[in-house]
């Protein structure tokens, strides 16, 4: 069970910086203005409370490996909301860097 509440914290901020910076994105590059803007900047301060509800309680293994999770959650969501075709090399980079968050987060310690 504490997997499964570790990945759906780690979708949850990925979510919320992704969704944040595309936000941010939108009102400065595509001139959509400030309100977009700010929706930006509240999204990415909440990305930042959701990493402090993580289960470990390592902050440098927490971000090392939520790193992986932004690579492969940055390709979805350019995939769903732009329309952004990865190639295979994205794919395999994708798998490799979720291999490395299983690797970081859920290795047997002890």
């Amino acid at each position: 069970m504490t997997v499964i509440r570790s990945l759906l914290l780690f979708v949850l901020a990925a979510f919320a910086e992704i969704g944040g910076a595309w936000l941010v994105w939108q009102g400065w590059r595509e001139h959509r203005g400030a309100l977009w803007i700010a929706a930006g900047v509240v999204a990415l301060g909440a990305y930042g409370f959701v990493a402090t509800l993580q289960p470990d309680a390592h902050f440098g293994r927490i971000l090392a490996a939520y790193g992986g999770i932004f690579v492969a959650g940055s390709l979805a969501w350019g995939m769903v909301v732009d329309r952004f075709a990865p190639d295979r090399w994205d794919v395999i980079g994708a798998a490799i860097c979720l291999l490395g968050v299983a690797v970081i987060m859920y290795a047997p310690r002890g």
